[in-house]
């Protein structure tokens, strides 16, 4: 125990504890680098997976640059994992994705490989402790200094390298002396045992998560010793790649089959391109017994060594990828009862771009459900069918649980580190979706005035029915516009709301006003005024969710929170809401 005690702290070859101090501000550096990586480039990425296809080439290379830009294969599998659980890609689409990522992970090997370049003049230029020092600088000016999200993830993703790079000179400085220790050259003497060495890089990989990390870990211990082999790197290598898998297997815990099937694709991608390779590498290693096995390894010989095993990995398996999704089909059978899907998966919420795209779908298809509920709602005003009822409450029902999960999980994303543009598109859907709600409920409130009307054999009169067929129109209008302008983005057409509002609530007005003399007159009962009184009020409340959808789409454009001023300077000084209030009073006249 002394001695150990002694080797660890007391060895003037070894210092442990600046051995610890730079893994932890080599990890750090490469999270914080990933994280503002992610910020950074997140129209990127979801503009990368939206092209996902079930096409074996361009999932793989949406894999590669997706990891490419993350700089982490396991954030890009757990991303994978949730997905998949999401029902938003298939396993085949996923398989493909997971092994680019195996070879989008390489880039971080390449890019720590910088810190083995040796030589003068110019060569020093390329080498990151010439340079990170003044990134580091940069980075930090740009973080405190500029405004912007853009600007201070750009300072973020600079910071996040010159701390990585720094820890891994600490490690590379920490591990130095130990060229001089015999028994430290006999350990990695012991790893030319493949399966041992395999082992051991498994375990390291396992421990700390991170395949980037532990080959940016054996890298150091490679440039600073000069003691590790290829044949003693080669196997660490392909244990690396299983070790990382842990990741995505925790992350699948409680997720559906297909998810958990995403996970297993992904060891059993790792396990057997590892065995393969690792049974051709003990072959050739026994019959040909190369020389190069017995040469010392540096950062560049394991970045290339890295990489040819991924590539190999990929050539081999990519073509059998098929028989990875019935192999996992097969050792995880689906469930007796349906799997209930998770439309926001919470493990997406670790790349906000990402997840924010999701809720824009749902909030699409919550849009969908309200337009379907209110215009079946009014076709039932002019002839009831029960199956259409029927879908105007399940419509409504429908927008009740989107507003409920999407409410949840946005504010879950708020919590997190997210920039200005993201936190103030979450608040815009976080306004869309109470909008969007109240319409379905508004909607079964009018089906429920045509059941009352027909249940009690009602009838308005003709002139009743002319006015409501004039109001009835514009709200569809009104509707049709909000939807347009909702699934392009178009201000022009968010533009035409407002006024067309302005026209439908003087239209409430003047409806409720000639309700009042046909009543006065005798030509209408009081029952027939109560169902036609709540049929406007609810009618007219529609026009006011599409008005404060439209007015959110514009603040949104214009980067303005605050609705209400928006509204009220459009009716005071826009001359194009003046024009279209004037043709809309052109078309939406009464008799």
């Amino acid at each position: 125990m002394n001695q150990i005690f002694a080797f660890l702290f007391d060895n003037p070859n070894f210092q442990l504890l600046d051995m610890i101090l730079g893994l932890c501000l080599f990890l750090f550096g490469m999270n914080l680098m990933g994280q503002a990586l992610e910020r950074r480039a997140g129209g990127a990425l979801t503009s990368l997976l939206g092209k996902l296809t079930s096409n074996k080439i361009a999932g793989f290379l949406t894999g590669v640059g997706v990891t490419a830009v993350i700089q982490s294969s396991s954030a890009t599998t757990v991303m994978v994992v949730g997905f998949v659980n999401s029902g938003v890609m298939t396993l085949k689409q996923a398989i493909n994705v997971i092994m680019g990522a195996n070879v989008g992970t390489t880039v971080t090997a390449w890019i720590l490989s910088l810190s083995g370049i040796e030589g003068e003049g110019w060569l020093t230029l390329f080498k990151p402790s010439t340079f990170t020092p003044i990134l580091a600088l940069v980075g930090i000016v740009m973080y405190m200094f500029l405004k912007g999200d853009k600007k201070k993830d750009t300072g973020m993703i600079l910071l996040g390298f010159s701390t990585l790079m720094f820890g891994m000179d600490t490690m590379s400085a920490a591990v130095k002396g130990l060229a001089n220790v015999p028994e430290f050259t006999q350990l990695f003497i012991m790893f030319q045992n493949p399966i041992l060495g395999m082992i051991a890089g498994a375990l390291l990989t396992a421990i700390i998560q991170s395949s980037s990390a532990s080959v940016g870990i054996l890298q150091a211990l490679a440039a600073s010793t000069g003691s590790v082999t290829y044949g003693a790197a080669i196997p660490i290598i392909m244990g690396q790649n299983i070790g990382t898998c842990i990741t995505a297997l925790l992350s699948s815990v409680g997720t559906t089959k297909n998810a958990k099937r995403a996970a297993f694709v992904h060891l059993s991608f790792n396990v057997i391109g590892a065995v393969v390779l690792l049974a051709v590498y003990s072959v050739i290693s026994a019959v040909f017994q190369p020389a190069i096995l017995l040469q010392n390894t540096d950062a560049f010989g394991i970045a290339i060594a890295h990489s040819i095993f991924n590539v190999l990995c990929v050539l081999l398996l990519l073509p059998l990828s098929s028989v990875l999704e019935k192999l996992a089909n097969k050792l995880i059978p689906d469930a007796k009862a349906p799997e209930k899907i998770a439309e926001l998966d919470e493990r997406l919420l670790a790349t906000p771009q990402l997840a924010l795209e999701r809720c824009r779908v749902l909030t699409m298809e919550m849009a969908d459900a309200a337009y379907n509920g209110l215009t079946g709602a009014l076709g039932c005003l002019d002839s009831y069918d029960p199956e259409i009822a029927e879908k105007v409450r399940e419509a409504e029902d429908l927008t009740d649980h989107y507003e409920d999960i999407l409410s949840t999980y946005l504010v879950k994303l708020g919590s997190h580190q997210v920039g200005e543009v993201t936190s103030a598109e979450a608040t815009e859907l976080l306004k869309l979706i109470g909008d969007f709600e109240r319409i379905a409920d508004h909607s079964v409130n009018v089906l429920e005035s045509a059941e009352e009307l027909r249940e009690k054999n009602l009838q308005f009169s003709k002139n009743a029915e002319a006015e409501l067929a004039v109001l009835t129109k514009a709200v569809r209008e009104i509707l049709d516009l909000t939807m347009q302008s909702i699934r392009t983005g178009d201000l022009s057409i968010a533009a035409k709301v407002e006024p067309l509002e302005q026209i439908i609530d003087d239209l409430k007005e003047a409806l409720r006003t000639r309700h009042i003399v046909r009543l006065s007159q005798g030509n209408c009962s009081i029952e027939v005024g109560f169902v036609w009184s709540d049929l406007l009020t609810n009618l007219e409340r529609v026009s006011d969710h599409c008005s404060n959808i439209s007015a959110c789409i514009i603040d949104t454009a214009h980067h303005n929170l605050n609705l209400h001023e928006t509204t009220r300077n459009v009716h005071l000084s826009d001359s194009f809401y003046a024009e279209q209030l004037a043709e809309y009073q052109k078309v939406y006249q009464l008799n």
